[in-house]
C-alpha cells in the first residue's frame, strides 16, 4: 500500500454537510483503496452531533476522478449486451430466482410508468430495463465513457455529477440512485434539486451501504463498502433519515437487502490482510463481480440479518414531504 497521495489529486477538507455547530470530529478508521489498489490513505471521521461519517480529507470533485479508471466495476457490470432483444430462458430463470430470494437490489413502488431519472445511471443497464417497461427515461453519469454506452443505447444521459446538472425540461415521478449518494461530494444539495425535479407524489428510491450495520461493526476498515476514497460519506439508518429530511423527503420505507456479497469479499480483505490463505483470499474479493452462489447458501443468514436491519446494504424509498 502506498499512502502518498499523487499530486495530480487535490485534497479538501469539509465541515458536515448538515450544518452540526460546535461538532467534533470523532476519527472512526484509516483505510485506503483496496479495489483498484491506487495509492492513497484516508481518514473517516464522525461528527460528535448527529453522527455523519465522512471520508475527511477527500479528493475534490475536479481531482476525484483518478480513483474511477475506466475499468471502474460499475461502468462494466452495467453495459446491456444486446439492446432490444428478450430474455433468453436461462436469463429469465435467473430473474425468477433473484426475485424468489429477494436479490433484486433495485426495488421500486408500485406504480404507471411515467418520466424517470437515474443518476449515477453508468453504462444504462437500468435505464434500457426502465425503458422497456415502458418508462420515459434519462440519466446523469460522471464518467464520459459509461455516459457514452448509455447514449449509445438510445438515452439522453447528462455527462458531470448531480450537483451541477442543469434543470430538467419536465418533472419526474420516480427518481432513482443505486449506490450513489455516498459518492457526492455535496448530497445534501443534490437531494435538495432532486426534491424540485419531482412531482407530487412522486418516489426517491435509493440505496446505500448501511454503516451501522454489523459487517461494518466486525470488519472496521476491512469492509468492502468502505469502498475509499470514493465513497465520501458512509450512512446509517439515523444519518440517512436525517439528511433526507434535512433535503425536504420523508421516508417511508428502508429494506435492509438479503444479500451478503460485502461479507464474502470483506472475509478475503482481512485474509490477504494477514497474509494467509492468499489464493483462497483472492477468490473471495472476486467472487461478487463472478456472479457468486455464496448469495443463495448464505441466503438464510442474509434474511436473518436484514429482520434486525443488519445486512450491509440497504434501500430507501421516500416522498416529497
Amino acid at each position: 500500500m502506498n499512502i502518498d497521495i499523487p499530486n495530480i489529486v487535490s485534497m479538501e477538507s469539509k465541515p458536515c454537510p448538515l450544518g452540526c455547530s460546535n461538532s467534533v470530529d470523532e476519527e472512526v478508521f484509516k483505510g485506503w483503496d483496496r479495489i483498484h489498489d491506487l495509492p492513497g490513505e484516508f481518514l473517516v471521521v464522525r461528527c460528535s452531533k448527529c453522527g455523519l461519517m465522512r471520508t475527511d480529507p477527500r479528493p475534490t470533485a475536479d481531482s476525484i476522478g483518478y480513483y474511477y479508471p475506466d475499468n471502474y466495476g460499475p461502468y462494466n457490470s452495467t453495459k446491456v449486451k444486446s439492446k432490444g432483444v428478450k430474455k433468453s430462458r436461462a436469463g429469465k430463470y435467473k430473474h425468477f430466482i433473484r426475485q424468489l430470494f429477494q436479490f433484486n437490489t433495485k426495488r421500486i413502488p408500485k406504480m404507471e410508468p411515467g418520466n424517470m431519472l437515474e443518476i449515477g445511471c453508468a453504462s444504462g443497464e437500468f435505464l434500457h430495463e426502465m425503458a422497456q417497461e415502458g418508462w420515459n427515461v434519462t440519466g446523469i453519469e460522471f464518467s464520459q465513457i459509461a455516459a457514452e454506452n448509455a447514449r449509445n443505447l438510445g438515452y439522453p444521459v447528462y455527462v458531470g455529477s448531480v450537483e451541477s446538472s442543469p434543470e430538467p425540461e419536465y418533472k419526474y415521478e420516480l427518481i432513482v440512485g443505486w449506490m450513489v449518494l455516498e459518492h457526492l461530494h455535496d448530497p445534501v444539495s443534490a437531494l435538495k434539486k432532486l426534491e424540485r425535479w419531482m412531482k407530487p407524489g412522486g418516489h426517491l428510491v435509493i440505496s446505500v451501504p448501511n454503516a451501522g450495520s454489523l459487517e461494518s461493526r466486525v470488519f472496521g476498515n476491512a469492509w468492502y463498502a468502505n469502498h475509499l476514497p470514493n465513497h465520501l460519506y458512509h450512512f446509517t439508518t439515523q444519518t440517512i433519515r436525517t439528511m433526507l429530511s434535512e433535503a425536504g423527503w420523508e421516508v417511508e420505507k428502508i429494506y435492509h437487502q438479503r444479500i451478503l456479497s460485502s461479507l464474502i469479499v470483506s472475509v478475503g480483505y482481512v485474509l490477504l490482510d494477514k497474509g494467509v490463505f492468499k489464493t483462497f483470499a483472492k477468490k473471495l474479493v472476486d467472487m461478487p463481480a463472478k456472479g457468486n452462489k455464496w448469495n443463495y447458501i448464505l441466503f438464510p443468514t442474509a434474511c436473518f440479518l436484514a429482520l434486525f436491519g443488519q445486512t450491509g446494504r440497504m434501500t430507501i424509498w421516500a416522498k416529497k414531504k
